[in-house]
């Protein structure tokens, strides 16, 4: 062996060990490195893909397994991350063609028959619905209930909406049901989920606020269905009221077990609460999101189907940003492909829909930062990577200080990058049960609206019984 592919071998043993280790980003460099030593090995793309896929960079995931699959047609990992990378990216047929081929050269391989069958009715799904599909406006889920009929068994024990609406009394009791692990009524679930949505449709895409002088609002990120953690939020920092209002920046679900109990939290706190407590969508408050990352599984398991078509007619009224004292602007994901959008174009986004591929809409929802000027391609397969002097024209031409976004983990549970201009709060610590990263929250000030960073570590696994609805 020539002494370049030695050390490329040492750089993948390398790289290995921070994957067993659950450190990505290192396995990722050294892999890189390794690459650079010898690129033409199959084994080194697809190991980096799937260190891509642990890091939801699912764009780079797709190109490592692309070219894989150029140097060995028959390097069969290669097809398995190619088809994880494209079902990621909502790319359902692609992703199938390639299972057909693992499961055809491993038929014993029970994962890859799973997937392949999960992957084929998802396919079959969509051909459904696209030939039902019509031209008449289609009629909500809330049309077909009967909320006023909707009986309460006598053996149900737990909390009730008090004379149709949400309380604060209800909300502790609804917060210490969930805790239990027990299941809030399906006719309170209706219920809630039918006022937030009038509440929500009546806002615009942009919400704009001012927080007084002598007031502070709390801005949290992702929180992925991790309930405890949500809990722990309210214990260090307050319940919401009045005094204590807070903004979640989207990704309330997916991923966790307990999203369900996160999203009725979130959604009971804002009919409370309309005026203090604040959400914005992020990219999985989406139906391909929700399909592969567990959402649509849980709702399915612990209530209907139904109820999961009328979260996602709810998602698609979640406003997109929201502006405070017309300085800070707060999006899940970040800036715009192109230069020269401004606040009156959010305003004007029809919102009331599954994101586009493309556009500001999906840009809000996707779009990360990087360290260099310019745009590149999302290292996520969708929408763009923007750099400091993208974000310095924006901010001069809206007239603003900074952002604030969210969807991407970070160590610390935050990060300021940019000049200080595009901040990222993360709220899921140890995210998946595996990234050992703290969680954080800003506190913002009206005096000042200087951000400041508040960290919190997981809750501690033993009090959490967790199930993956991703296959339900």
């Amino acid at each position: 062996m020539a002494e370049g592919d030695k050390n490329a071998e040492k750089l993948k043993e390398k790289a290995n060990h921070c994957f067993k280790e659950k450190d990505y980003d290192n396995a990722i460099k050294y892999y890189t490195e390794a690459l650079e030593l010898n690129p033409a090995s199959a084994i080194y793309f697809s190991n980096r893909s799937l260190a891509y896929l642990r890091t939801e960079c699912y764009g780079y995931a797709l190109a490592d397994a692309t070219k894989c699959l150029e140097i060995d047609k028959n390097y069969i990992k290669g097809y398995y991350r190619r088809a994880t990378s494209n079902m990621a990216l909502g790319k359902f047929k692609a992703a199938l063609k390639d299972y057909e081929t693992v499961v055809r050269v491993r038929p014993n391989d029970k994962d890859a028959k799973m997937k392949y069958q999960e992957c084929n009715k998802i396919v079959k799904q969509k051909a459904f619905e696209r030939a039902i599909a019509s031209d008449e406006i289609k009629k909500s889920v809330v049309d077909s209930l009967d909320i006023e009929n909707m009986m309460i068994e006598d053996e149900y024990t737990g909390p009730k909406l008090e004379e149709g609406k949400v309380t604060m009394r209800f909300m502790k009791e609804m917060m210490e049901c969930f805790k239990d692990q027990k299941k809030l009524h399906r006719k309170c679930a209706y219920q809630i989920l039918i006022q937030v949505k009038e509440l929500l449709s009546k806002l615009p895409s942009l919400i704009e606020i001012t927080v007084k002088e002598t007031e502070k609002m709390t801005i949290c990120g992702d929180t992925h269905g991790q309930f405890y953690d949500l809990l722990n939020i309210f214990e260090l920092n307050g319940l919401p009221s009045e005094t204590n209002p807070y903004l979640f920046n989207g990704d309330f679900v997916d991923r966790g077990s307990f999203s369900l109990e996160v999203i009725l939290t979130l959604f009971g706190f804002k009919l409370l609460l309309p005026d203090s407590f604040y959400l914005l969508r992020g990219n999985h408050e989406t139906d391909n999101m929700n399909q592969m990352y567990g959402f649509e599984g849980e709702v399915k398991a612990k209530y209907t189907a139904q109820m999961f078509t009328l979260f996602s007619e709810v998602f698609q009224w979640l406003p997109l940003a929201q502006c405070i004292n017309g300085k800070v602007l707060v999006m899940h994901g970040g800036l715009f492909s192109e230069d020269g959008v401004m606040l009156d174009d959010l305003r004007k986004i029809d919102r009331n829909r599954q994101p586009p591929d493309s556009g500001p809409m999906c840009d809000l929802l996707w779009s990360d930062p990087q360290p260099q000027n310019g745009r590149s391609v999302s290292k996520r397969g969708v929408s763009c990577q923007f750099g400091p002097d993208v974000t310095e024209r924006f901010l001069d031409q809206n007239k603003l200080d900074y952002i604030i976004r969210s969807h991407e983990v970070k160590a610390e549970g935050y990060e300021v990058t940019h000049s200080g201009k595009c901040i990222t709060v993360f709220s899921a610590p140890n995210y998946c049960d595996q990234m050992a990263n703290k969680g954080a929250y800003i506190h913002l000030r009206g005096s000042d609206l200087k951000p400041e960073f508040h960290q919190f570590t997981a809750v501690p696994k033993a009090v959490v019984n967790c199930v993956d609805y991703r296959h339900q």
